[in-house]
Parts: C-alpha cells; sequence; structure tokens
C-alpha cells in the first residue's frame, strides 16, 4: 500500500479525504491497527505553538517625495535592519526598543498583524537621488505595500530539556532554571511535534506548505543550525536538536493569536510563533512515525548550570514523563513545566485539519528535500 502527494490532494479536493491530528491518530491506530489505519487515513496535522527567537520580517515602506534611502530605521523605538535597499527593512523578533527593555521587535510585529498603528521614524545621510534625510511617519500594517515573515531558525526537532544544578538561579531562554535541580523546563509539543513525526523529514522539505501563524506559508529552505548528522534513538527520533525550518509568509494574513510576544526575565524578548504542517500518509512506515506517542518520544536533559557555559547531558527522559509533571534526577523529584503551549498547539492542528477536510488547504508536495550532508558547525579558535 503506498499513496502519493496527488492521490491525496485528489481526495481532498472530492471532499473524500480522512485528516485527522497527531493526538487523533494515536486512538485509531490502537483501535485499528498501523496497516489498517495507515490504509484509512489520508493525512496528519501537527502543530506546535512555542517560542521561536529566530524569526522577523521583512518590510516595505514605499517611498517619501522627496525619497530617502533609510539607513537608520525605528519602529516603534525598536531598530529595524535598513542595509538592505532604500525602503526595505527587518524587523527581528529578538531586537529591543532604544529606550525600554520590556518592548522589541515580536511586539511590533504583533501590533502591526492587530491593526495597531505604529510609529516609523527613519534617517539618511541624504543623496542625489535620495535627498530627503529623516522622515516621521504613522502606519500600520495596510499602509506597507509589502510585510512578509521569514523565519531563519522555526520548530526546532527535539530540543533539549534544562535543568540547573548550580546554587543561583539561571536565566535563560528555557526561562528561569532553579538552582539544585529545582524545576526542569522543555520546549516541545511532544507527540503533536512537526519535526517529530516525520523525523527523517520524509514528506517536509522545500516548498512544503505549512500553517505559519495563521496564514498559509510555506517552508522556505532548511533552518539555520540544521543537524542531519545528529545520532538517533532506533526509533529514528535525534537524541538532540536536529533540524530546523526557514519558513516564509504573508503577515498581513496572520492571526495575532499565533504571534504572540513574550520577554524572558533577564534574557530577553521572543515570539511565540504558531506552526502546523500536514503529514501525508504515504505508506505504513510513515504511519509507524505519527503513531509514536509521548511514551516512546524521548529527549535529552541538559544542565544549564554546567561549568563554563557547558550544557553537559545528564539523562534521557519520555515526554510522557516530563508531561507527568515531575522526573527523577539526582535522586529527587523535580517538577516540570512546558514553555510551549499544549492548547494553542492543539488548536492549530485542528484549524488545519478542518481546512484540509473542507478543501481550503492542500499538500504540496517539496520542490526538493533537504540536504543530507547539512550540519550545525560551532565556532572555534575564533573567540579568544
Amino acid at each position: 500500500m503506498a499513496k502519493t502527494f496527488e492521490e491525496i490532494n485528489a481526495k481532498i479536493a472530492s471532499g473524500a479525504a480522512v485528516i485527522v491530528t497527531a493526538e487523533e491518530v494515536l486512538d485509531l491506530v490502537d483501535d485499528m491497527g498501523l496497516e489498517a489505519a495507515a490504509h484509512f487515513v489520508d493525512a496528519v496535522t501537527t502543530a506546535t505553538f512555542g517560542p521561536m527567537c529566530s524569526s522577523g520580517a521583512f518590510l516595505n515602506f514605499g517611498h517619501s517625495n522627496p525619497p530617502i534611502r533609510m539607513t537608520h530605521t525605528l519602529l516603534n523605538g525598536v531598530e529595524a535592519y535598513s542595509g538592505i535597499a532604500a525602503v526595505d527593512a527587518y524587523i527581528g523578533a529578538t531586537q529591543v526598543a532604544e529606550d525600554r527593555a520590556d518592548y522589541g521587535g515580536a511586539h511590533v510585529i504583533y501590533d502591526l498583524v492587530a491593526g495597531r498603528t505604529i510609529e516609523l521614524q527613519a534617517t539618511s545621510p541624504g543623496t542625489d537621488c535620495y535627498p530627503t534625510k529623516a522622515v516621521r511617519a504613522q502606519l500600520s500594517l495596510s499602509d506597507l505595500n509589502e510585510a512578509y515573515m521569514f523565519n531563519p531558525r522555526n520548530a526546532y526537532q527535539n530540543y533539549n530539556a534544562a535543568v540547573n544544578s548550580s546554587d543561583r538561579p539561571i536565566y535563560t531562554y528555557m526561562g528561569r532554571l532553579k538552582p539544585h535541580y529545582g524545576n526542569i523546563n522543555y520546549s516541545t509539543s511532544g507527540q503533536l511535534s512537526p519535526l517529530l513525526n516525520d523525523p527523517y523529514c520524509r514528506t517536509v522539505g522545500i516548498g512544503t506548505r505549512i500553517f505559519l501563524g495563521g496564514a498559509q506559508g510555506y517552508i522556505a529552505w532548511n533552518g539555520t543550525q540544521f543537524n542531519s548528522t545528529a545520532e538517533r534513538f532506533d526509533n529514528g527520533i535525534p537524541r538532540s536538536p536536529a533540524a530546523t525550518l526557514a519558513t516564509i509568509g504573508n503577515l498581513k494574513d496572520m492571526d495575532p493569536r499565533f504571534l504572540q510576544p513574550v520577554i524572558f526575565k533577564n534574557y530577553g524578548i521572543s515570539l511565540f510563533v504558531g506552526i502546523g504542517i500536514p503529514i501525508p500518509v504515504l505508506d505504513v512506515d510513515m504511519m509507524r512515525h505519527l503513531a509514536m506517542s509521548d511514551k516512546e518520544i524521548h529527549t535529552q536533559i541538559a544542565d544549564y548550570g554546567g561549568p563554563n557555559g557547558s550544557k553537559p547531558i545528564l539523562q534521557t527522559v519520555s515526554y510522557a514523563e516530563l508531561r507527568s509533571g515531575e522526573v527523577e534526577i539526582a535522586g529527587r523529584k523535580v517538577k516540570t513545566h512546558a514553555i510551549t503551549n499544549m492548547e494553542r498547539s492543539r488548536e492549530i492542528a485542528d484549524i488545519l485539519k478542518w481546512q484540509m477536510l473542507k478543501g481550503e488547504f492542500y499538500l504540496q508536495k517539496p520542490v526538493e528535500m533537504f540536504s543530507q550532508q547539512a550540519s550545525v558547525q560551532k565556532m572555534a579558535g575564533i573567540m579568544k
């Protein structure tokens, strides 16, 4: 038994496709068995809603009269990189406002998508063809010529859980880690997570259509720090952070419910991004991965309190154990906390399912698969 993208899309068009979420498919496999479920189900929707620091948006403001070549651009006091072209800029989610620490690029993106007005301030040295040296304007998302989200690194595959063995609290992108193994934080939607349901990226690649921030978007490339050489468990799940996705989508079509700014105390600003990816059930082997539950998916616990910023691995743990609320580590029960918003992740998976059932969202076969040579490289010998 084997299916193709084209066959499944034809069933979506006719209203005959069977689409379920990655949590619903677990019960189906239990009831029907692996082979019968693989024949019955056409696609499975996966989703995650968690902090993705490596996110941002390209914005084009249109020309002033006389025109300006913006070289220093502020949006609500947050610098947007302007070394692109005359009136193009890139606003990064983690960029902090110049005059306040509790507002940044993530907030600018959210405010735009939420329909709010923001202030543009831009300066330039002035040139013959771009004589204006300063502009100031109030604008909204509808005033921009183009606004599209481009995120260099989203949807990390199986990120390590975090704990702190040191004698002081540590403030990180994984949240506050209490001293002496006071808590374990982790960031994933586990059995609902996109790249844990397709661990070898058989159906996810360049050109894949996805749910991004409430709109239909695409995978543009492998994400930064993509690592295809990570060691794997027997079931194919990487032991450590592995695949990542570079994503793109029209900011003007997005929903503020699925793009939420967040401030991590004593660390900085990030952006919760909602991502959903439909996985076609091409064959039984594909279903075998889709049918893995939290008890079968493992990750590693890293000690963020290691010497000189090192993060030694302490032990391996299943996501079922993490979701139970406590894990035994160093001879004691330690409370666990998920940074990923599971309620919103489930909502995304369900929205994507119904969009496909109604013929509003189709599978897109990748135009190219990810290179298996891509791997993360660490800086060596540069910093002294």
